[in-house]
């Protein structure tokens, strides 16, 4: 019975999964990048290569969806062809009809995770490089100009409270995957302006832990803020942290992100002090965890709305796997969007959702109507 059942549900999962995919990702991409293509002079070979890099993006989002038709159909079948009730009276019960549905999504849920971990990001943030390297494009989290890192230290205060006071505030117009190009140190020492340094080009070193400055002037101004005394340089190097690269290295939207990256880069932001973004990625990051497992929920969704007498019609099984996945995002989003305002943590903004569909699947399954 086991066998006969995965077998009913390979193949519509395997077709399933190709019609989602294809759509996907021609809707999502299609229509952008022919537009890039003819206003923004994109090359076609690179819009093929973005094309391409998007496609595991739409698989994962398909796998869930086609888990959830595959069941709708499968079941629906056996329910309209009267082998679910053969089955039935031979005291099977519903539960252990839905197992290998339910066994089948556990596999997917692996397989969606690791597609999100090892081939999601990466894809993405190729695809993102491209458009920002040919068409100069502006993403929110690609640092590649304007970068600023402040770095505090602690200080005691007077009534034995300690707050944070500002050392060092770094600049750097452009990073070209390298070098910081064209940059401005501020250096401050007890709350007044020791000295300002610009210089042409910024380069870490690892081995003494230092940047290496090149071609650039200090400004001392220490000892009369109102006239500095100037020095050139043709090669400095300046104690800061790595911090500066460390962010333009790092910095990715969330969705081009595994989870140890943006675990990672949530420890940079929290030296930034920038909280709302440490709020958003840790959002997000509770989200990618649990994203793989609304498989198994829409698995035992549908497998139990397909046992019913009524959805034996493949056009209602369509409609229903429509409707379910549109309820079930709506609802993600606006519980997730309640975790972004800091109403609730990150962990219930992620998790709620797909407690909501465990316990709708649960009821479907051990309905009275079912039993």
């Amino acid at each position: 019975m086991d066998a006969y059942l995965v077998r009913e549900l390979i193949t519509p999962f395997f077709f399933s999964v190709g019609i989602f995919s294809a759509l996907g990702v021609t809707i999502g991409t299609i229509s952008d990048l022919s537009y890039k293509i003819v206003n923004s002079d994109l090359a076609f070979i690179s819009a093929v290569q973005i094309f391409c890099l998007k496609i595991p993006e739409y698989i994962a989002y398909g796998l869930p969806i086609s888990v959830l038709l595959t069941t709708l159909i499968t079941y629906s079948r056996l329910s309209k062809d009267s082998e679910l009730i053969a089955l039935r009276s031979c005291g099977i019960s519903l539960f252990r009809l839905v197992t290998p549905a339910l066994i089948l999504s556990l596999i997917i849920t692996l397989l969606t995770f690791i597609f999100n971990e090892l081939i999601v990001p990466n894809a993405n943030y190729q695809a993102t490089t491209i458009l920002v390297e040919q068409l100069n494009e502006q993403r929110q989290f690609l640092l590649r100009k304007d970068i600023f890192y402040p770095e505090y230290i602690e200080v005691k205060a007077d009534n034995g409270n300690n707050y944070k006071q500002l050392k060092t505030l770094f600049y750097a117009q452009r990073f070209d995957g390298e070098n910081m190009r064209s940059l401005t140190i501020l250096d401050t020492e007890k709350k007044g302006l020791n000295k300002v340094i610009i210089s042409e080009k910024g380069t870490w070193n690892n081995q003494q832990q230092v940047w290496d400055l090149f071609n650039g002037i200090i400004y001392d101004v220490k000892t009369n803020p109102l006239v500095a005394t100037e020095s050139f340089f043709k090669e400095m190097q300046f104690a800061l942290s790595k911090t500066p690269l460390e962010l333009a290295l790092k910095s990715r939207d969330p969705y081009e992100m595994n989870i140890i990256q943006s675990e990672e880069y949530i420890k940079l932001l929290r030296l930034l002090g920038d909280e709302k973004n440490v709020l958003m990625f840790q959002v997000r990051t509770a989200q990618k965890i649990a994203f793989p497992f609304v498989c198994i929920i829409f698995a035992l969704v549908g497998s139990s709305l397909g046992s019913l007498p009524n959805t034996a019609n493949k056009a209602t099984s369509f409609g229903l796997c429509v409707a379910i996945v549109f309820g079930y995002y709506f609802i993600s989003f606006f519980i997730g969007s309640l975790g972004l305002i800091g109403l609730i943590s990150p962990f219930m903004a992620a998790w709620i959702p797909n407690v909501f569909g465990v316990l709708i699947g649960i009821y479907l399954l051990f309905k009275p109507s079912f039993a």
